[in-house]
C-alpha cells in the first residue's frame, strides 16, 4: 500500500518541465518551531501559568507569620492621660489554630483598670482555635488547595492552547503547500499549451492545419494563463496568511520571502513532525488527555469548595487561651494562675445562607462531572473517526494514483495520434483537461489528508518538541 502512495506523489509532479530556481525550503517542522517559540499567542498562553503561580503565592501568604503593633498616647494640659502599647506576633497553622505571642504595656493617670498591669509590661503566649467551623477546613486552607489545583489546571490548559495555535498554523502551511502545488501544475500545463500553440501555428502556416485549430490552441493558451494567474494570486494570499504566524524575538513580525518554498516531501515527514508515529489508539489513555486532566483538577477544586460549604453548616466556636507573665525571660514565669481566656459562639437559627451555598456547590460539582464524562466520549469518538478517515485517505490515494496514471497514458497516446494526424486538437485538449483535473483533485486529496493528520494532532493534544 505504501509503495502506491509514494509512487502516486512521485507521478503527481513529474510533469514539471521547467527547472525551479534554487530556493530555500521551509519545512513544516521548522515552521512550527518558529511558531511555538515566538508567536505572541503562545507567549500569552505561557502567561496563564505565571498568573496561576502568582495566585498560588498569594494564597500561601495567608499562612505568613504576622507582626502587629498598636501604639496610642494622650497628653492634655500637661496631664499624661494614657499610653497604650500593644505588640503581637501571630503564626497561622494549616488547621484552624493560630499561635500568638503578645506584649502589652500601659501607663498613665486615666487608665482603664483592666489595662493596668506590670510597670515593665505584660507578656502573653497562647493559642486561638476554632473548635467546630474552620477547624478541619477553612477559607485559608481552601484557597491554598484551590490555588495549587488551578496551577496544575493552567499547565494542562496551556498545552491545549499551544496545541490549538500550532494546529491553526499547520492549516495555513498546508494551504500554502496546496497553492504552491497547484501553481506548479498550471505552470507545466501552460508550457504545454505554449508548445502546442506554436506547433499548431507552424502547421497552419505550412498548410497542414486549418486556421480554426490555431484559434482553439490560442483559447486554450489564454485559459491556461488565466488559471496560472489565479493560482499565483492564491499562492500570494496563502503565503501572507502563513506569514501571520511567523514572528521573531521581541515580538517582531516577519513576512515570507518569495524565494522560500514549502517542503514538497511533507507527506514523508508529517508523522514525525506531529509525533503521530508515537500515537497508538490501543495504548491511548483518555484519562491522560490534557482536557480531561484539566477537568479533573477543576472537579477536585469544586470538591474542596463543597467541603468548605459543608463545614460552614457547623456552629462557630472560637476559643482563646493565653498565659500571662511580667517576665518573658523565664519560662516558669508562665503559670496557670495567670491567664486570659475567652470563647465565642454563634450560629444562625435556620442556616439558610449556608445550606443554599452548599446546594450551589454540589450543583457545580455535578455539572462538571457530567461535562467530564461527556467530554471523554466526544474525544474518543473524534479520535476514532479521524483515524478511520486517515485510513480511508490511504485507500483513496491508491485509486487516485491509478486515475492520474491512466489519464497520463491517455493524454500521451492522444498527443501521438494528433501529431500523426489521426486526432484533433479538441480531443487533445479534452484529454489534457481531464489529466489536469485529476492532478488538482489529487492535490486536494493530499491537502485533506494533511488536515486530518493535523486534526488528530489537535484532538489528541500530542506534544511536539
Amino acid at each position: 500500500m505504501k509503495k502506491y502512495v509514494i509512487a502516486f506523489f512521485l507521478l503527481l509532479f513529474s510533469f514539471q518541465h521547467a527547472q525551479d530556481k534554487i530556493r530555500d525550503v521551509l519545512t513544516l517542522s521548522e515552521y512550527l518551531g518558529y511558531v511555538k517559540k515566538y508567536h505572541p499567542i503562545v507567549k500569552q498562553a505561557n502567561l496563564t501559568i505565571n498568573k496561576s503561580a502568582a495566585k498560588l503565592l498569594t494564597a500561601r501568604g495567608a499562612f505568613d507569620p504576622k507582626i502587629e503593633v498598636d501604639f496610642d498616647k494622650k497628653r492634655f494640659k500637661e496631664n499624661h492621660y494614657y499610653t497604650h502599647l500593644n505588640g503581637s506576633f501571630k503564626i497561622p497553622t494549616w488547621y484552624g489554630i493560630v499561635l500568638k505571642a503578645n506584649f502589652e504595656q500601659n501607663e498613665g493617670l486615666y487608665l482603664n483598670p483592666e489595662n493596668q498591669g506590670s510597670i515593665n509590661g505584660l507578656y502573653t503566649a497562647g493559642i486561638e482555635v476554632s473548635l467546630a467551623r474552620g477547624l478541619l477546613t477553612n477559607n485559608r486552607m481552601t484557597t491554598l488547595k484551590q490555588a495549587k489545583l488551578f496551577l496544575n489546571q493552567a499547565k494542562e490548559e496551556q498545552q491545549i492552547a499551544v496545541n490549538k495555535i500550532l494546529y491553526n498554523a499547520s492549516l495555513s502551511y498546508f494551504k500554502w503547500l496546496k497553492s504552491y502545488h497547484e501553481k506548479r501544475v498550471f505552470d507545466s500545463f501552460l508550457n504545454n499549451a505554449k508548445l502546442r500553440f506554436k506547433g499548431t501555428k507552424r502547421a497552419y502556416e505550412e498548410g497542414a492545419k486549418p486556421a480554426i485549430d490555431t484559434l482553439e490552441a490560442n483559447i486554450t493558451l489564454n485559459s491556461r494563463r488565466l488559471n496560472l494567474e489565479k493560482a499565483r494570486i492564491q499562492l500570494v494570499q496563502s503565503s501572507l496568511e502563513l506569514s501571520a504566524y511567523l514572528w521573531l524575538n521581541e515580538n517582531t513580525p516577519i513576512e515570507l520571502k518569495e524565494t522560500i518554498i514549502p517542503d514538497l516531501k511533507t507527506f514523508d515527514t508529517i508523522d514525525r513532525t506531529f509525533n503521530i508515529a508515537l500515537f497508538h489508539d490501543e495504548n491511548f489513555d483518555i484519562e491522560q488527555h490534557p482536557k480531561i486532566k484539566a477537568l479533573g483538577f477543576k472537579i477536585k477544586s469544586l470538591a474542596v469548595n463543597r467541603r468548605l460549604k459543608m463545614n460552614n453548616l457547623l456552629p462557630k466556636i472560637d476559643l482563646q487561651y493565653q498565659f500571662i507573665s511580667p517576665n518573658s525571660m523565664q519560662i516558669n514565669a508562665f503559670n496557670t494562675n495567670n491567664y486570659k481566656a475567652g470563647i465565642n459562639f454563634s450560629m444562625p437559627l435556620f442556616v439558610r445562607k449556608e445550606r443554599g451555598a452548599l446546594a450551589l456547590a454540589k450543583i457545580k460539582l455535578q455539572d462538571k462531572k457530567l461535562e467530564n464524562n461527556a467530554t471523554k466520549v466526544v474525544l474518543k469518538n473524534k479520535i476514532t473517526a479521524l483515524q478511520k478517515q486517515l485510513a480511508s485517505y490511504i485507500s483513496q490515494n491508491e485509486f487516485t494514483f491509478k486515475i492520474v496514471r491512466d489519464y497520463a497514458v491517455l493524454l500521451s497516446a492522444e498527443e501521438r495520434k494528433f501529431f500523426l494526424g489521426e486526432s484533433s486538437l479538441f480531443l487533445v485538449n479534452y484529454r489534457e483537461q481531464q489529466f489536469m483535473d485529476s492532478k488538482l483533485k489529487a492535490i486536494g486529496l493530499e491537502n485533506a489528508f494533511f488536515i486530518a493528520k493535523a486534526g488528530l494532532f489537535k484532538a489528541a493534544v500530542i506534544a511536539i518538541q
